[in-house]
């Protein structure tokens, strides 16, 4: 983290469990945006300081319709930007499951539903 610090405009965080909003601010340049999507269970800290001095921004957004969600696909794939997941067939649920209890997940996991057909 600390070889990325300040080095970013913008972050997506799409993270819906417990996690330390300030250490992913410190990554945004000056006047870099951090919009959350994801929604924990519990009210996320933010240190005054991580936003004021460094001049950053924290917005939030719902994730919107089909037309936004379009949009936005084409605005990644117009400029490269992709994410890290780990497919999984919908055989392997239960342990992604269990993985996930372990807190032995680096990506985020997507079932590939073609494999429902295999079920």
């Amino acid at each position: 983290m600390a070889k990325h610090a300040c080095s970013l405009d913008f972050i997506l965080d799409c993270v819906s469990a417990q996690h330390d909003l300030n250490a992913y601010l410190a990554l945004l340049k000056l006047d870099g945006t951090l919009c959350l999507v994801g929604v924990p269970e519990h009210p996320l800290a933010v240190h005054a300081f991580s936003v004021i001095m460094p001049r950053r921004n924290f917005s939030g957004s719902c994730i919107g319709g089909i037309p936004e969600t379009q949009e936005m696909l084409e605005f990644c794939a117009k400029h490269g930007i992709v994410s890290d997941i780990e497919l999984i067939p919908i055989q392997q649920i239960n342990q992604a499951w269990d993985r996930m209890i372990k807190q032995d997940v680096r990506y985020r996991f997507v079932i590939d539903m073609a494999s429902l057909k295999q079920a």
